[in-house]
């Protein structure tokens, strides 16, 4: 039956299995919204208010289904907010469509109104966008670009993609039908490779898995625990990946990144055999590319990625095993373990240096101000349901969860965590609002006060569409991470990282969170459960001493340190 463009567009992204599609309308794509106001029964339009934190919900939807999440904007100024988003789903390797309004075809090349070139600004040739980037010039084609868009998504290593709308094509009129739901392709291992991989662990003494990146499922996470469990491993999550393997079970031995347990570390550097079952081991889950060194490991590294263009990319390993996250593992638990292995008490020792970095007895150091932030963490752990979704943005702020929460593991069938490996600030309300639209469940996000101002503004959207999150806002005044390095390289020159806040109880409360500000750690506790009980969202500010800048030393402990340095 001919329609516009714009509702065949609408069709496909039904067909393949989108019920919520995030974005910031534009005139440039008006008949896609006419689209979704015809469907409106099957697919859910959610209305932002900055394409960043559009992008973000979008992102955030990729995490949570393993299916690309969906946004639309419009062109130049839209295009160019949301891109936040694409560049944390290319770095997270998050399957994610951005949709993308653009000038019409009779204006194209002449500067027109907000046109911008978004091969070059989003292409493979920036290294850090897009997958791929494509034009639909022609209606008719609409059903194989989304087809190919949602394919080269979750392909591979996972990533975003973008599709630009030309506003007169989506306007045209068509009798086309969309193409069945495309589904990702599986990679398995080879045979020989597995054979391999067994000779190195009979080989080992100290082997340790580093799990994460894009790709994995719920059935995937259960087979890397039975391959786990047969061998006796001792696993570790690679940065903001800490649900992939669950934080409670005896074999975890912690999560390896930015502000890494030093004993975890130790381990890392001490070990004959690691085997990476996902993660591209990037900068933030090897800091300085040091912890493994780079090009060439001194362990003998196991590689296991979706990809085989990164594969040998940065690291040259001992061998490298090109397999999608559900192929892979499903090879690895069917791998004959022998009846003993000579690593135990290594992988009892991994597990024991995770509790003990978990000790909530105040983390280790004297904390000033009248919050406790590990006895925070542990009251999150007691009152938050095991299926709660937990998000944070960036900023020193989140390392009390990365270092305090134990998540529960993808194998139980649900993702636990949201947070942005590329460390971009703003991501944690609206994928914390993104969550609660999803999937219904309890929502906590952990913000810092001048990451909540990157996209506090969604707060409005969560209340106009019945979202419900809770707020954790510790406000410290400052650009903690920034201060903190101030503090290291350049001590006691401050310098752009002073905050001026204004009084986040009335603004969120102006865009219709309850809120309350506490003080102390007692004060914890009853504001937690309220906000468990109230119908709608809650932000409880913490008023934080700046001292309490990081999980393992005070500010001034580390400006000391560094004007000791500074005089030898």
């Amino acid at each position: 039956m001919p329609q516009l463009a714009g509702h065949l567009l609408v069709e496909c992204l039904i067909a393949q299995g989108v019920t919520h599609a995030f974005g910031v309308p534009g005139e440039s794509y008006l008949a896609v919204l006419d689209g979704f106001h015809a469907h409106a029964d099957r697919i859910r339009f959610v209305i932002n208010r900055q394409e960043g934190g559009a992008a973000f919900m979008a992102e955030a939807q990729g995490k949570l289904t393993g299916r690309p999440g969906v946004c639309f904007v419009t062109r130049g100024p839209g295009a160019t907010n949301a891109s936040i988003g694409v560049h944390t789903a290319f770095q997270d390797s998050t399957p994610m469509v951005l949709f993308v309004g653009d000038v019409a075809s009779e204006a194209r090349d002449r500067e027109a109104f907000q046109e911008v070139d978004f091969s070059s600004f989003f292409g493979p040739s920036t290294k850090g966008m897009a997958k791929r980037v494509e034009r639909i010039d022609d209606a008719r084609r609409i059903p194989e670009y989304v087809a190919r868009a949602f394919a080269t998504a979750m392909n591979g290593r996972p990533g975003p993609v973008v599709l630009v709308l030309p506003e007169d094509m989506l306007t045209q009129v068509v009798d086309t039908v969309p193409l069945p739901r495309v589904e990702p392709v599986q990679a398995w291992s080879d045979p020989g490779a597995l054979r391999d991989l067994r000779q190195l662990l009979l080989q080992a003494q100290r082997p340790l898995v580093i799990a994460g990146g894009g790709g994995w499922t719920a059935q995937a996470a259960a087979a890397l625990q039975r391959f786990a469990e047969s061998w006796q491993l001792p696993v570790s999550n690679a940065f903001r990946f800490q649900d992939t393997f669950d934080n409670h079970h005896p074999l975890y031995a912690g999560d390896v990144g930015l502000g890494i347990n030093p004993a975890l570390a130790a381990r890392i550097r001490q070990s004959d055999l690691l085997i990476a079952i996902g993660p591209r081991l990037g900068e933030a889950t090897n800091p300085g590319y040091e912890l493994i060194e780079a090009p060439v490991p001194q362990q003998k590294l196991v590689h296991i990625h979706a990809s085989a263009e990164e594969l040998h990319r940065v690291y040259q390993p001992t061998l490298a095993i090109c397999a999608t996250m559900n192929a892979a593992a499903r090879s690895l638990e069917v791998l004959a373990a022998p009846t003993a292995v000579a690593w135990s008490q290594w992988t009892q020792d991994c597990h024991a240096d995770y509790l003990a970095n978990t000790d909530t007895a105040n983390g280790g150091i004297e904390l000033p101000g009248g919050i406790d932030m590990p006895v925070v963490m542990q009251l999150l752990q007691q009152h938050l349901p095991a299926d709660a979704v937990l998000t944070n943005g960036a900023g020193n702020f989140a390392s009390w969860l990365h270092r305090f929460y134990r998540y529960t593991g993808l194998a139980s069938g649900l993702k636990t965590q949201l947070a942005p490996t590329n460390g971009a600030m703003g991501y944690g309300v609206p994928a914390g609002v993104a969550a609660s639209i999803l999937t219904g469940r309890t929502v906590f996000t952990v913000a810092g006060d001048g990451d909540f101002l990157m996209n506090g503004q969604e707060l409005a959207t969560a209340v106009q569409h019945g979202a419900k999150s809770i707020i954790l806002l510790l406000n410290n005044g400052s650009y903690g991470t920034i201060r903190m390095h101030q503090e290291r390289e350049f001590p006691e020159h401050v310098s752009g990282s002073s905050l001026n806040n204004p009084d986040f109880c009335a603004l969120a409360k102006a865009y219709g969170y309850a809120a309350e500000r506490i003080a102390s750690t007692a004060e914890f506790e009853p504001a937690l459960l309220r906000a468990l009980a109230a119908p709608g969202g809650t932000l409880i500010e913490v008023t934080l001493d700046l001292e309490v800048i990081t999980t393992r030393a005070t500010l001034s402990a580390i400006r000391q340190q560094a004007l000791k340095s500074f005089a030898a």
